[in-house]
């Protein structure tokens, strides 16, 4: 799925996907210039990065750069829809996998954290410019995938719960939310190369979530 902006659909292929007959060296210059940009936005958040910065960057003039995008709006557009598209659509493979919802949401789990590398970039820019970009008409469609993802998550506890793998006591909505939030604020610490990958922070993360940290009897469950 592509998760881009408006008239009523949330259909529509990305910017890049969209440039028939593009000789790959100039594919390959788009795609060095969307990451370099999204580099950028990271490290100053979107607001304070320039047209004139990203080029300056890229060793080329702003009137270059215009070559290849309108504004700096469609390359952070670029940046978060290739993200979300990649994320929503392994989500949606884990869960029409068939498995049962402890397993599901275990997969969901190591896809979310497997996103911190490739989509580093992404995933702070929506860290830190959310509540601007979602002012604006184009970005719509970010609300409608946060809407998306949620549902998938929550639905997949209510599955849990109903099957008895997981508790009956707590929140799907809530626990679904603490698990989103502890996943992207990683990108904030996670360091590749350090002692964990991303592959060995889900598992250690998967582990938490299903069987706690506290041993002996639970004294948290509602009588």
């Amino acid at each position: 799925m592509t998760t881009r902006k408006s008239s009523g659909s949330t259909t529509a292929a990305p910017a890049k996907r969209q440039r028939a007959g593009s000789s790959g060296s100039a594919s390959e210059r788009r795609d060095h210039l969307v990451k370099l940009a999204a580099e950028i936005f990271a490290r100053k958040g979107f607001q304070a990065t320039t047209v004139r910065e990203i080029a300056t960057e890229a060793g080329i003039l702003s009137g270059s750069l215009y070559h290849h995008f309108d504004s700096k709006e469609t390359i952070v557009d670029e940046v978060l829809s290739t993200f979300l598209d990649d994320l929503i659509a392994r989500y949606r493979a884990a869960l029409e996998s068939g498995s049962d919802p402890r397993t599901v949401l275990s997969e969901m789990v190591r896809i979310g954290f497997g996103t911190l590398e490739p989509h580093r970039a992404a995933i702070t820019v929506m860290q830190n410019d959310w509540n601007y970009l979602r002012q604006f008409e184009r970005f719509n469609y970010l609300v409608k995938a946060e809407d998306e993802v949620e549902q998938m998550w929550v639905a997949q506890i209510k599955a849990g719960q109903t099957a008895g793998q997981f508790r009956a006591d707590i929140d799907p909505k809530l626990t679904y939310r603490m698990i989103r939030d502890t996943i992207w604020v990683a990108v904030r610490w996670f360091r590749p190369g350090g002692r964990l990958n991303t592959t060995g922070l889900a598992e250690h993360y998967i582990t938490v979530l299903f069987d706690g940290v506290a041993t002996g009897e639970r004294t948290t469950q509602k009588g």
